[in-house]
């Protein structure tokens, strides 16, 4: 593909959009809108179908909400960057805020503003983008092969909304840190959320999946994000940027770790409640439950309790004990590509069992016999990608990928609505999902 200018490229590569973007904030914007103009808009037509799907309700109701809410709270880099973005995309920039914000508004302010102000909504909890949201470790010192920091996550989503998590950006800003990471068309975040910076921070996290709270007085989780990761040279640093104007929206376990030091941390971040724990040497992992424990009794809801429940988000959980058992002393790259990969389920005690309960997750196989009300039988929802990265690749602003299941399974959307036709509303919004291999991306060398 050829290149538009020195400072802006797109290469399409093995599944995956890769894109360079540097400079000042509306300058990186428009390129990024002007590269990825076609995908933005297929990004956002699936978006709205599939917000109306979930709540009834126009996505001009959130396009709304984010100008009230969001406005107020970006600072000037980052609004100028979406309306770069807007510019770029020929969009209104309205929409792009709105599309940026889409976890906040859908997962943390629609449920309760329904709540309140829609009170048969409040007997019917939201499940719409809760239930189940990735599956990430980070180990470091007696863990790990020779020490060094190893870093894997998958995003979990519907493969429909997923179909837009295929964008590799490596962003050259006109201030703080270079940034490679995963993300969306027309997204200044990840919010698939596996990021390096050249600072040697590596960041990701997965959902807490029964949060409930939100204020939304507060700034966005995606500016949150985008800002520590940008300007954070230290775990220290990027929590607590992070936390600063906190509104509540998209609340996770992030787990990060410094390549300078060796330190990893899991750190959750409530409305209310926030946890945080590191170790120069150990394993931490994400599986949708909250480890904290005020977060998990206290601004968490739903039945069962999931950080144990092995049919549910607990099998992970376990699953990664297991594997940092058998493992230890041994992860690298390509083992934790194994292990962001693995079909183990813990529950039925069966080696290759590909379902809701297993790291790489594939709710489309699973008939839900021993599920929660999260999900419905055979729902086209799991694994989205693989990503992988240790601490020298850190160093190089390079990470692993795979786009498609980790394990490499296909997907076909068309076959898989012949055989589960009450999926057919997805039809147009759900594309298929080759087999690609594992590919290695970098942050662009100057030429």
């Amino acid at each position: 593909m050829s290149e538009p200018s020195l400072d802006a490229v797109r290469r399409d590569h093995a599944g995956w959009i890769f894109v360079h973007l540097e400079g000042e904030p509306y300058e990186r914007g428009e390129q990024h809108g002007r590269l990825l103009a076609n995908e933005i808009r297929s990004a956002i037509r699936t978006a709205r179908y599939l917000a109306k799907w979930d709540t009834g309700e126009e996505f001009d109701t959130f396009v709304h909400a984010a100008i009230a809410q969001f406005m107020p709270r970006l600072d000037a880099e980052f609004a100028s960057e979406i309306q770069g973005i807007a510019d770029g995309a020929k969009l209104p920039f309205a929409e792009l805020l709105a599309w940026n914000g889409y976890m906040d508004l859908l997962q943390g302010w629609w449920p309760t503003h329904a709540a309140t102000h829609l009170p048969r909504e409040a007997l019917r909890l939201w499940r719409g983008r809760r239930g189940h949201h990735c599956s990430a470790f980070i180990a470091t010192g007696s863990a790990t092969h020779d020490g060094r920091i190893v870093m894997a996550h998958n995003s979990w989503d519907r493969y429909a909304a997923g179909d837009a998590f295929n964008v590799v950006f490596d962003i050259v800003p006109g201030s703080g840190h270079r940034i490679l990471m995963q993300g969306l068309p027309g997204c200044i975040s990840s919010l698939t959320d596996f990021w390096i910076n050249a600072a040697g921070l590596m960041v990701t996290e997965t959902t807490i999946s029964n949060f409930v709270g939100y204020r939304a007085g507060g700034a966005p989780e995606f500016y949150r994000s985008r800002r520590a990761t940008q300007y954070a040279s230290s775990i220290g640093e990027w929590c607590e940027m992070f936390a600063l104007d906190n509104n509540g929206g998209y609340a996770n376990s992030w787990l990060l770790g410094d390549v300078k030091t060796g330190e990893i941390a899991r750190y959750e971040l409530g409305l209310q409640h926030a946890g945080f724990e590191s170790t120069r040497d150990g394993f931490l992992s994400g599986f949708n439950a909250a480890s904290d424990l005020k977060i998990r009794n206290q601004e968490c809801v739903g039945e069962g309790d999931d950080y144990t429940d092995v049919r549910r988000n607990g099998a992970r959980r376990l699953r990664f004990m297991q594997l940092a058992e058998l493992h230890h002393g041994k992860i690298d790259v390509e083992l934790a590509k194994a292990i962001i990969a693995d079909h183990h389920d813990v529950y039925l005690e069966r080696d290759d069992n590909p379902c809701s309960r297993t790291i790489c997750g594939h709710l489309e196989l699973d008939d839900a016999r021993f599920a929660g009300p999260d999900h419905g039988p055979f729902n086209p929802w799991g694994a989205n990608d693989g990503k992988v990265a240790d601490s020298e690749m850190a160093r190089d602003l390079a990470f692993w990928a795979r786009w498609g299941h980790p394990c490499g399974r296909p997907f076909d959307a068309q076959a898989f609505m012949a055989r589960h036709a009450q999926w057919n509303w997805l039809n147009g919004y759900m594309r298929d999902r080759p087999s690609w291999p594992w590919t290695r991306f970098e942050a662009r060398r100057s030429s």
